[in-house]
């Protein structure tokens, strides 16, 4: 990773305009997108939560750079630990879920076990101590995934009731638009 990339990230800060500036550095620079994700999943750094902040920003523009380096990405989805970072991902595996079903133009296709350990992701931050942002794009991917794999709408059904008195009004009202969702699927 250049020098550059490094600072900019570790001097970015939550606002949007300064992630902006930083995601319009890596369109106009895509060979630093790959550093990018490297520094993402570095929990190890300080600073890494930041590029996750950049990465969903990217996201939104060109998912389609996502495919290569997705088996890094998923494989690595259970080491994050830090809420910054968490969220924008967890928004990342919702984008990348959502396109690997509607077989969008972005050509973005998950393996079975990329697939698994998106799952797996998401069903540990929906059942942990997330915070409310990343268990609402859990259990939207969840319930997405759930419409190809069989016994996954079953148990997001039970999590959510079990789980549904115990939250904040956000994840109730994210619960209840699952439910809702659910409840009309045969």
């Amino acid at each position: 990773m250049s020098s550059s990339l490094y600072e900019r990230v570790r001097n970015c800060s939550a606002h949007r305009k300064p992630r902006d500036e930083n995601k319009d550095y890596i369109l106009a620079n895509p060979a630093e997108f790959a550093h990018l994700v490297q520094f993402a999943f570095d929990v190890a750094d300080k600073d890494s939560h930041k590029a996750c902040w950049i990465l969903e920003i990217v996201a939104y523009e060109k998912l389609e750079w996502f495919l290569a380096p997705l088996d890094f990405i998923c494989t690595n989805l259970s080491k994050l630990n830090d809420e910054s970072a968490i969220r924008p991902i967890s928004k990342i595996c919702q984008l990348l879920v959502d396109a690997h079903f509607e077989k969008s133009e972005t050509g973005i296709s998950l393996s079975q076990e990329q697939l698994q350990k998106i799952i797996e992701a998401d069903f540990d931050w929906l059942i942990g101590d997330t915070k409310v942002a990343a268990k609402a794009y859990a259990m939207r991917t969840l319930f997405v995934i759930g419409k190809h794999v069989d016994w996954i709408h079953p148990e997001l059904k039970t999590i959510l009731d079990k789980d549904y008195q115990h939250h904040s009004a956000a994840y109730k009202a994210a619960a209840r638009e699952i439910l809702k969702k659910l409840s009309r699927i045969p």
